[in-house]
């Protein structure tokens, strides 16, 4: 009784499987019309997700309940080199970014810009984590091991912003 089951049950997942294939075949062979279709009937994400606003959230209060901005201004003030570094770091990172996104895709119109400039975006995570390593280094005297932690809500909170709001 069991083997009659199990084969049947073998046998209903053969036929979906080759159902599914013979359509996915089908499809490719119809042309992009109804991929077009399909795009058309979709809805589009929504901008405000709960879990973009409970990171910006969370930043927030880390922002305030940690006198973010005091403590780095006193950093500043003090001449830490490795925040400088890392402002420096974050700013080539940024600046990477920036010329990727806006010359690259918006005024040259090269929406793959990966193939014709593979270093770009390499280069732009290397010195983007340097930043962060940097930034880790001069805030730890302050917040200890928590600072990892701190600055990766506080990326996350930058992030997710820029996401609702474009």
């Amino acid at each position: 009784m069991a083997s009659l089951l199990e084969d049947r049950d073998l046998r209903e997942i053969r036929q979906r499987f080759q159902r599914q294939a013979e359509s996915l075949l089908q499809g490719t062979e119809t042309g992009d019309n109804s991929d077009e279709e399909k795009k058309k009937k979709e809805k589009p994400l929504p901008r405000f997700n709960i879990h973009s606003v409970l990171w910006v959230l969370a930043a927030a209060s880390l922002t305030y309940y940690t006198d973010f901005f005091q403590v780095v201004k006193e950093i500043l003030q003090g001449g830490c080199m490795w925040l400088l570094t890392g402002t420096i770091l974050l700013a080539i990172s940024i600046s990477i970014a920036l010329y990727c996104i806006v010359y690259l895709e918006w005024y040259c119109k090269i929406s793959d810009y990966d193939n014709q400039y593979p270093a770009l975006v390499p280069v732009t995570v290397a010195v983007f984590v340097t930043a962060a390593v940097c930034y880790n280094v001069a805030l730890w005297p302050i917040w200890s091991f928590f600072t990892p932690f701190i600055l990766f809500t506080q990326f996350m909170g930058v992030v997710m912003l820029v996401s609702l709001l474009g």
